[in-house]
């Protein structure tokens, strides 16, 4: 829940016809939002609401002329103390038994430093055509975006 009320507080202070400036808000998913991930079904459902729910209200923001662009950054696995944590049990809980897999996952889609996120951060406040856009991040494939089919409503000027 915290994803959505920062974003409607956000919105609220930022957008044009409330005496806001407008801007960019910058929700953060994961791969994981994007595809599924067995070892962790709680992880993935909420990882693919922050995406439907930072989309639809890109849309919302488009259509009013908030004056806010709204994405979400997707990144792989990041070189973070919390990867250390797989080979214990007792951060893993009824999950340590796939930590084979998710080592086999994280040669597959590498592990990268924080940096690289901050890019993907910069690329999106400074490119104002992005709005409703999912931007990926892995060490295999660098920075791309997520391709969805068209929608009845324009999401971004791109």
């Amino acid at each position: 829940t915290s994803v959505i009320r920062g974003t409607y507080l956000g919105l609220e202070y930022m957008r044009k016809g409330n005496g806001g400036d407008g801007g960019v808000i910058i929700n953060i998913s994961s791969l994981a939002g994007l595809m599924p991930a067995a070892f962790q079904p709680v992880y993935c459902a909420t990882k693919h609401g922050v995406i439907g729910f930072t989309r639809s209200i890109a849309v919302t923001a488009n259509m009013e002329n908030y004056g806010v662009r709204l994405n979400t950054i997707c990144p792989g696995f990041v070189n973070t103390p919390i990867l250390q944590s797989i080979d214990k049990e007792e951060n893993m809980g009824q999950y340590y038994s796939y930590k084979d897999e998710i080592k086999n996952m994280m040669q597959f889609y590498g592990v990268m430093d924080p940096s690289i996120i901050a890019e993907g951060l910069i690329t999106i406040i400074e490119d104002d055509t992005l709005n409703g856009e999912v931007m990926k991040i892995t060490a295999s494939q660098g920075i791309h975006f997520q391709q969805y089919g068209q929608t009845p409503f324009t999401l971004s000027k791109r």
